[in-house]
């Protein structure tokens, strides 16, 4: 199979998952939305994944149940991905599994994967042949053509809507700065008033995914929220522990200082207290011995007279 027939392929299962969405949420929303944040009738998402399927199981033809399994392994990692990588770069989750049972992250579930199960089965036993027998009757030079303009027009589509959609950053930053508050209903009607007043491109994808602006920005903005609030208060108790441990040294420092002092005070008094009785001693030594003489010159003097 030539790559003119890939190139068609994935388009074709692009617009029957586009198709698919479409008619799902007509069920569940009660009327018909452009779904796919494209502008275009096609999800890029199954495109990728019948095409990936079609690359990678055609060796398994002869086993359905390994077909199967292979094929819900493929579009539940395809799934996954998809929706971490735009979730990074859009800074907003386009679905979220994550109510359903048997979820990871949110992102896949088995309610979803299961049917991947099975289209994979279909898109190697049905799908697949019944497409290439009609494009094998199509002369080769309308298919290039056609082909090249559909690669075309998706390309434009695809820059288009990626600078649509950029603006959810944009909007998430607007929405920041003029209401901080956690009020789901004021920062719902922010953002939809901010892409609805922008393009006809902004307000199809306010419809296409009502809630992505909804929960991710809240979301978003009470992360940081909490972020800021939890940096604060540690600052705030580092602060406090710094200065607690700072007054307890000055504290520390002075009961040291109070204690030398008085200590030295105490030394300086006994040695006074020493050296004044030494003096006293001394003196009353040096008196008495004074006395002494004198009183032995005095009884000299007795005897001599008599």
């Amino acid at each position: 199979m030539n790559t003119i027939m890939y190139i068609f392929l994935f388009f074709i299962y692009a617009f029957f998952g586009w198709l698919m969405e479409v008619i799902v949420g007509a069920i569940e929303r009660k009327k018909i939305v452009n779904r796919g944040f494209m502008v275009g009738p096609y999800c890029p998402i199954y495109g990728f994944g019948g095409t990936a399927i079609t690359l990678c199981l055609q060796n398994y033809k002869d086993s359905p149940i390994i077909l199967f399994c292979v094929a819900i392994v493929i579009c539940g990692v395809l799934e996954y991905l998809t929706s971490y990588i735009m979730e990074k770069i859009f800074k907003a989750r386009w679905w979220d599994y994550s109510k359903k049972k048997y979820n990871i992250n949110g992102r896949v579930c088995l309610e979803t994967i299961i049917p991947f199960g099975i289209l994979g089965c279909l898109i190697i036993y049905a799908i697949n042949p019944t497409a290439l027998y009609f494009l094998n009757k199509v002369p080769i030079n309308i298919l290039n053509i056609v082909a090249n303009c559909l690669v075309g027009i998706f390309t434009v589509d695809f820059i288009i809507s990626f600078f649509v959609i950029s603006k959810i950053r944009k909007t998430v930053k607007v929405v920041n700065k003029e209401d901080t508050s956690d009020n789901t209903e004021e920062i719902t009607k922010k953002v939809k008033e901010i892409l609805l007043n922008s393009t006809i491109f902004d307000k199809r994808l306010v419809d296409a995914f009502p809630k992505f602006s909804i929960d991710q920005v809240k979301k978003k903005i009470k992360e940081k929220t909490d972020q800021v609030i939890e940096n604060v208060s540690k600052a705030k108790d580092e602060a406090a522990e710094k200065i607690k441990e700072g007054a307890n040294k000055v504290k520390e420092t002075t009961i040291m200082v109070k204690d030398s002092a008085a200590e030295k005070i105490i030394e300086g008094a006994n040695k006074v207290k020493e050296t004044t009785a030494k003096v006293k001693d001394t003196a009353t030594q040096k008196i008495k011995n004074s006395a002494n003489k004198v009183k032995e010159s005095t009884s000299k003097s007795k005897h001599q007279d008599d």
